[in-house]
């Protein structure tokens, strides 16, 4: 699965990922998706990508306060969260809660 984009060390952190999650017993589907996710969003947390916007809400395991604002404000905007453009990470938090 990796990218014409990648660089060579990308391609070996992807590679790396993939074995150690399949050595954790994840299926070669799953390892793959889970290296290529993990490669992308450092590229693009690494300002390598054309998108510098996560588009994603974060892990649904993670508690609320460990997410990324950009996370935080992805998820307030599927909950049609009002004024979340404006709000700080704590109020983020907050609404999000308060929303469920």
């Amino acid at each position: 699965m990796p990218q014409k984009s990648w660089s060579k060390k990308d391609e070996r952190q992807y590679e790396h990922i993939k074995e150690s999650e399949m050595d954790r017993g994840k299926s070669e589907e799953g390892a793959e998706e889970i290296a290529a996710r993990t490669v992308n969003k450092q590229r693009q947390q690494e300002g390598r990508t054309e998108n510098r916007t996560p588009g994603g809400t974060g892990n649904p395991n993670t508690r609320l306060e460990d997410r990324t604002l950009q996370e935080l404000r992805n998820r307030a905007e599927e909950l049609d969260i009002e004024g979340r453009g404006s709000m700080d990470k704590d109020e983020l938090v907050e609404a999000i809660r308060d929303h469920a």
